[in-house]
Parts: structure tokens; C-alpha cells; sequence
């Protein structure tokens, strides 16, 4: 299985629900399944992830250091697409896009450190309900 998790730039929001979500499946014992995070937009391919997600991420003891930002495709073969938040599933139409959250994942990009920890909370929360969805 694959799943691939989205958001704008893929640098903070889907970047830090691939990492939090591989490692609760990884925690979990469910083998097969990969999960990478890309972007509606291509502005930042390339790039890290952004330094305040990754340091939210290492206060929580994840590791997002791999990270390089990806637009996503739609030719890609993807078992679930997860979007972080209703924008984003708008963008996704056509494809058969779930929303990542019971509520839409803001974006901390443009608001204060804190703003990241919350998100990434919020990230880890629904990250354990998909790993319930997918253990059945």
C-alpha cells in the first residue's frame, strides 16, 4: 500500500504527517506500507523541510532531515491520498483524496514557532486513527 500525503509546499504540514505517520505505523508492526507527502504547488521542490516543522518534529523525537519537497502528480499510482485540509482536497478532485484530519490541518507557515507544535499534535492524533483504519 501507498499513501501519499498533501499540502501547499510540502514543507511543513504533509512533510510532518508522512514522518509522524511511517513512524506509528512503524511502531504499530504494519509492514507494506510507504508513505511520501508532496504539494499542490512546485515553488519549493527541492527544498528542506521548514526549519520550525523539522523542530517541532525533533521536540517530539521524530527525524524529518531526509525531507526534500515534491510537487504532487496526478499520474502517480497511490493507494490513499490524504489531504490536509479542504483546499487541498478541492485541488485533489478527481483523484480519490480523504482528508488527512477530522478537521482541516491549518497552516502554520505564516503564524508563530507554537503554531507548528499544535499542528503537529493535531497531526499525530489523526496519524493514530489512520493507523487503526489501516491495521483493519
Amino acid at each position: 500500500m501507498h499513501v501519499e500525503i498533501v499540502c501547499t509546499g510540502n514543507i511543513c504540514r504533509s512533510p510532518m504527517g508522512e514522518v509522524v505517520l511511517r513512524a506509528k505505523l512503524a511502531e504499530a508492526g504494519l509492514a507494506g506500507v510507504e508513505v511520501t507527502s508532496s504539494g499542490t504547488g512546485g515553488w519549493h521542490v527541492g527544498d528542506r523541510m521548514d526549519p520550525r516543522a523539522a523542530a517541532a518534529l525533533r521536540r517530539r523525537g521524530y527525524d524529518g532531515s531526509a525531507h526534500r519537497a515534491r510537487r504532487f502528480q496526478r499520474t502517480w499510482d497511490r493507494d490513499l491520498v490524504l489531504a490536509m485540509d479542504s483546499g487541498h482536497l478541492a485541488e485533489l478532485s478527481g483523484t480519490e483524496a480523504q482528508l488527512f484530519a477530522r478537521d482541516d490541518v491549518p497552516d502554520p507557515y505564516y503564524g508563530e514557532d507554537d503554531g507548528f507544535d499544535e499542528v503537529l499534535a493535531q497531526i499525530e492524533k489523526a496519524a493514530d486513527q489512520w493507523v487503526d483504519r489501516l491495521h483493519r
